[in-house]
């Protein structure tokens, strides 16, 4: 694959959780520089830490997409300009230090807004991600940035009654099955 199908091929494995395309796509030494706020799955190199940002991103977000506006690239990078989204019908779950920070629980509403990731290349293959997303317009969009009353009274009730730390839990959980299938079998 050239560099523009490497960096379009990483964005579907985000939006399908391939694991073929992940095997294909994304290098054994994969590092991934914006896992921090993502279950602790996301961390691990290579395809799993990648198929476990797909399903953390597809926990929360149905009909995630990410159209491309614009790719540039050498030999040895790649930069994309592209939006995200998607229907908020999950919990989006927040990480800090491996732990809970932030659930939003399912607000049904729409995200589109945009990014720009640069994704190191070695051997054929994408070895290394970081990312300039605009989370505000994210955060506002589902209406906790400025706080709605209304997702800022559901955010502390799921904290109060516990839903936030299941929901942290199963999130963390889906991302771990994720990461499994990128093992070989044997």
């Amino acid at each position: 694959m050239d560099a523009t199908a490497l960096a379009h091929g990483l964005f579907r494995i985000l939006e399908t959780g391939d694991p073929a395309l992940a095997a294909e796509v994304v290098h054994a030494d994969f590092r991934n520089r914006e896992a921090a706020v993502s279950p602790s799955a996301c961390a691990l190199p290579g395809p799993a830490g990648v198929l476990a940002s797909s399903a953390w991103m597809r926990f929360a977000f149905t009909d995630l997409a990410f159209p491309v506006q614009s790719v540039a690239h050498n030999d040895h990078q790649v930069w994309l300009r592209l939006r995200m989204r998607g229907r908020h019908t999950g919990p989006f779950v927040r990480f800090r230090d491996g732990a809970l920070d932030q659930a939003i629980p399912p607000t049904g509403r729409e995200i589109d807004f945009e990014q720009i990731h640069v994704l190191d290349l070695r051997d054929g293959q994408v070895a290394g991600h970081e990312a300039v997303r605009d989370d505000v317009t994210m955060l506002g969009q589902l209406g906790v940035f400025p706080p709605s009353p209304a997702v800022g009274l559901s955010m502390l009730a799921w904290r109060v009654t516990g839903k936030a730390a299941r929901a942290a839990a199963e999130v963390t959980g889906k991302a771990a099955e994720a990461a499994e299938r990128a093992r070989p079998a044997g």
